[in-house]
């Protein structure tokens, strides 16, 4: 079957891309490539550059390849960036998703995955934290997720289509055979930063909060591996084509580490003793948050395979190695 990846060309949606066609499957990659670059695609995956807030250009690809299921990635993700510009947010992540739900509708879409974050919960009032916690972001990120989250569960109501959408905790690592990985410019996400560091791309890095209230007063995060979350869009795709109906789930390990022992963990991969700033808190930013993840494991039966800190940050930097020596990014 074919399907539809929006933001394929991605960090998260080039490894759907390969869960998708390692299980079989044709995926068809809609990537405006302001973030994401064409070569992360495997060879023979079709690549329409293209924004999807075009409804009448988004029609034209879902009817050309008689798509039924959606895969949804496209957006911005950096959470600090969303506090200094928010209307990029709530248009990227709300206003455009929009128009491609418009255009699932015409179409006929029957299945749609949505690339959700635990930014829509905000501070939690504990850990792990379950899909029933309060909805309170703290930032235009978390809160333009949640919007999309609520448009495309009134539309599943009003339209004969079912939605799945994946609300993320830290992701990390890149695929263990080295076919992508993250190659975003300018990168925030710790680990990725962290092996930059390693591999010289950047003089030092710098851990932002040195006084939370946990073990080493550095913040505490669940670190999901990349092509463990891949595999989570293909058994959500799976669940709703038996016929599971309409899913919000947390996709995390349900454990967390902190800043100070990721770090260590890309220091003794690396064998590199980069230099290690100590910086404030980033507006936004939280003690701990880790996922109560029970739902998804048991409605999409995933069962992670790389739920391991230094299988992590080994494959992040293997392709941060690899980078480097192309001289790509």
């Amino acid at each position: 079957m074919t399907v539809l990846i929006t933001g394929g060309a991605g960090y998260i949606g080039s490894h759907a891309a390969l869960a998708f066609l390692d299980a079989g499957e044709t995926p068809v990659v809609v990537d405006n490539l302001s973030t994401g670059f064409d070569w992360l695609l495997p060879e023979g995956v079709p690549l329409y550059q293209q924004d999807i807030a075009d409804r009448e250009e988004m029609e034209t690809v879902l009817r050309r390849h008689d798509i039924e299921t959606i895969v949804h990635f496209a957006g911005s993700i950096i959470l600090p960036e969303s506090i200094e510009n928010p209307l990029k947010y709530y248009r990227n992540n709300t206003v455009n998703s929009l128009g491609l739900m418009e255009a699932a509708v015409a179409c006929g879409v029957r299945h749609f995955v949505f690339s959700s974050t635990a930014a829509v919960y905000g501070l939690p009032d504990s850990v792990p934290v379950p899909e029933s916690a309060p909805l309170r972001p703290q930032a235009p990120y978390g809160a333009s997720k949640l919007m999309t989250e609520q448009m495309l569960m009134d539309v599943a109501k009003a339209h004969d289509l079912t939605v799945t959408a994946l609300r993320y905790f830290n992701v990390a690592g890149a695929d263990p055979r080295g076919r992508s990985g993250q190659a975003t410019r300018e990168a925030t996400n710790l680990i990725k930063v962290a092996c930059e560091a390693a591999t010289g791309k950047r003089p030092s890095m710098t851990v932002f909060g040195q006084d939370y209230d946990t073990p080493d007063g550095t913040a505490i995060r669940d670190y999901i591996h990349v092509t463990d979350l891949a595999l989570a869009h293909r058994l959500a795709v799976e669940r709703m084509r038996s016929g599971g109906g309409n899913l919000i789930a947390n996709c995390g390990y349900g454990r967390g580490f902190s800043v100070l022992e990721v770090v260590r963990a890309v220091k003794a991969a690396s064998r590199s003793d980069f230099t290690v700033e100590m910086g404030a808190r980033r507006p936004g930013d939280c003690p701990e948050v880790v996922a109560d993840s029970r739902l998804a494991r048991a409605e999409l039966n995933w069962q992670p395979e790389l739920d391991d800190i230094n299988q992590i940050v080994a494959d992040a930097y293997r392709w941060e190695e690899a980078l480097a020596k192309r001289n790509r990014v």
